[in-house]
Parts: C-alpha cells; sequence; structure tokens
C-alpha cells in the first residue's frame, strides 16, 4: 500500500511564500554583487602586494649575494710577498678594492668597497626592483641595499694564526 502525502493547498503556500518575501527585506537586492566587485578589488590588491613585495626580497637577496661574492673577490687579493713567505695574509688595498668594485660593475649593481684593518674587505651595494602592480598606485620602484665583508685568515692545521 502506498503512503498518502497530505494535501497541500495553494493558498496555504501563497501566504507561507508572501510571508518569506516581506521578511527578506527590499532593501538587500544586489547587495552579494557589491560584496563580490569589492572582494574581487581587494583580492587583486593583495595579490599585487605579494607579487611586488616578493620581487622586492629577491632583489634584496640578489643585493647581498653580490656584496658578498664582491667582498671576497677582494678579499682573494693579497700581499703576495708577504703571504708567499708566511708572515702574514693581508689584503693589497689598491687591487683589493679595484677587484671588489669590478666585479660589482660585472653585476651591474651600484656600491662600494673599502678595506678596514688591512685585512677585511667591506662591501655595500644598492639596486633597484621595478614594481610590477604597486606602479598603479604611483610607486613604481623599491631600492634595496646589501652589505657583506670578507675577513682574510692565515689558517695552519686548522688554527687561525
Amino acid at each position: 500500500m502506498r503512503p498518502t502525502l497530505p494535501r497541500i493547498r495553494p493558498r496555504c503556500v501563497r501566504s507561507v511564500l508572501r510571508r518569506l518575501r516581506l521578511t527578506r527585506g527590499a532593501g538587500e537586492r544586489g547587495s552579494v554583487s557589491i560584496w563580490v566587485a569589492t572582494s574581487g578589488v581587494v583580492m587583486v590588491i593583495l595579490v599585487g602586494l605579494a607579487v611586488d613585495l616578493g620581487g622586492q626580497v629577491h632583489a634584496q637577496q640578489y643585493a647581498r649575494d653580490v656584496a658578498a661574492q664582491a667582498a671576497r673577490a677582494g678579499g682573494q687579493q693579497l700581499q703576495a710577498p708577504l703571504a708567499v713567505r708566511g708572515i702574514a695574509a693581508r689584503a693589497d688595498p689598491v687591487r683589493a678594492i679595484a677587484a671588489a668594485r669590478a666585479y660589482l660593475a660585472a653585476a651591474d649593481v651600484t656600491g662600494s668597497a673599502r678595506l678596514r684593518g688591512g685585512d677585511t674587505v667591506i662591501v655595500t651595494t644598492s639596486t633597484t626592483y621595478q614594481t610590477r602592480f604597486l606602479g598603479l598606485i604611483g610607486i613604481n620602484q623599491l631600492t634595496v641595499t646589501g652589505a657583506a665583508e670578507s675577513r682574510i685568515a692565515r689558517t695552519t692545521g686548522g688554527a687561525e694564526r
């Protein structure tokens, strides 16, 4: 035997639907469209910030890496007579600074190099990151810097002398 369903009266259904329409409110029509448009704009802005800030971090890592490599190149320029005789490991001031500056020029990064105490080469770099999305609000480039130093040490048997 089939179960019987209660008969729905059309007037009952109409009154329920009328009540639902009245409680929903006429002032909320289209509010979802505004919310979707606003959240879409916010999402584009957030993605743009992520791209440009990630690019800035990458550019800063590059500036630091170039500074470290330029300091290493400068630190390899030793005063040959002292180093060969095993007396001291000291940088040749003119060649060390020239080597560090040459490395910076080859990497197309601006910076400076100096010698401290005859055994430490200090390099600072500066470069710019051209933004992709922040240009829409007037920020076209971000400046990043890097710094590194290379200390020359003479070791014998694993111990610094």
